[in-house]
């Protein structure tokens, strides 16, 4: 397979405390060592990534950096027995686009404990319509089918719905019959009730208000998804029905949770982490199969906006500021 000497790559360098981002040329020699050079045909942008770029050090410590937290393509070369030239595969999370130059370039070279084979019945765009949001929303809503909660226990509450992982848990949810109640700090009714087909929609203030001075509420909702923490997630768990479960995976309300044991010892509800940077490879690939399958949303697409290497750089600062709606899908230049 022919590999490009140079390609395409968005570079974010540091001068005198700022960052800049730049499209230029990069060769496979600048790339780190590893075991699979991956010509990357689709990638996907986060709010990491948007991290990434602003120069922050608790994401990226080295700069010039290349982010994208995610990718999806075509094995050009191997040096591990599992995997060969022309397989299609996807990365996600592990040091991707955080210390590791990433799916904002047309090559990565990565370990082969990071690579996962592209999965039946699902494209490479797919994979990344999904990326590390749709993988971690598919690792919450497995929390919830694991629990044995079913779609006639009661809704599923899930905040953050127009953000990546919030918006796809919400597909999915809905994918599987449960009836989903969606928690935004955005009034956009026609993308939560219409796309994601929630049943409901709650502001974020309101829902703050209304659980922020109790120990405990009425319980409502069997399950929940929080992709923000902080007051929401309180809340969540304090409305959470006996024996219910309620994952976390985000922080950008507050890295911290106050609230009281009330839903834990006289509810039995459980709280659970959710990470998808390190999860194990036997669960990732089950995910994937899943998301692959049977929880594939008809209407994916729906929430994606596909974009080129030149857009990026502005739809980078729409994440960082809070103003983008489901997935932003990079398609590299063939």
């Amino acid at each position: 397979m022919t590999i490009k000497t140079n390609f395409d790559a968005l570079w974010i360098t540091e001068r005198n405390g700022s960052y800049e981002k730049k499209i230029k040329q990069s060769s496979i020699s600048e790339l780190p060592a590893g075991d699979v050079l991956i010509r990357v045909k689709y990638s996907s942008v986060n709010y990491k990534d948007a991290l990434s770029a602003s120069g922050n050090k608790g994401v990226t410590k080295k700069f010039p950096h290349v982010p994208g937290i995610d990718a999806a393509g075509v094995v050009v070369q191997s040096n591990n027995d599992a995997f060969a030239e022309g397989d299609e595969v996807i990365v996600t999370g592990f040091d991707l686009g955080m210390n590791t130059w990433g799916g904002f370039g047309e090559y990565i070279r990565v370990p082969a404990a990071w690579v996962t084979p592209l999965p039946k019945g699902l494209s490479l765009q797919e994979a990344m319509a999904y990326g590390t949001a749709g993988l971690t929303a598919g690792l919450s809503v497995l929390e919830v089918v694991d629990s044995e909660i079913s779609p006639e226990a009661g809704p599923v509450i899930v905040s953050g719905a127009t953000g990546g992982v919030g918006s796809i848990a919400a597909l999915l949810l809905n994918q599987l019959g449960y009836k989903v109640v969606v928690i935004s700090g955005k009034k956009d009714d026609d993308f939560l009730l219409g796309t994601l087909g929630a049943s409901e929609v709650v502001s974020r203030e309101a829902f703050i208000e209304k659980h922020d001075a109790k120990p405990i509420a009425k319980p409502v909702f069997a399950a929940g998804i929080d992709t923000v923490s902080g007051l929401i997630l309180s809340g969540m768990l304090k409305a959470t029905q006996y024996g219910g479960v309620v994952t976390c995976c985000g922080m950008v309300a507050s890295p911290k949770l106050q609230t009281s044991i009330f839903p834990f010892i006289l509810r039995g509800v459980k709280l659970a982490g959710i990470d998808s940077v390190q999860a194990p490879m036997p669960l990732r690939q089950k995910v994937w199969q899943l998301l692959a399958a049977d929880w594939k949303p008809e209407n994916l697409q729906q929430i994606v906006t596909e974009i080129n290497l030149q857009a990026l750089p502005g739809v980078l600062e729409t994440i960082l500021h809070g103003n983008a709606k489901g997935r932003y899908v990079l398609k590299h230049a063939d």
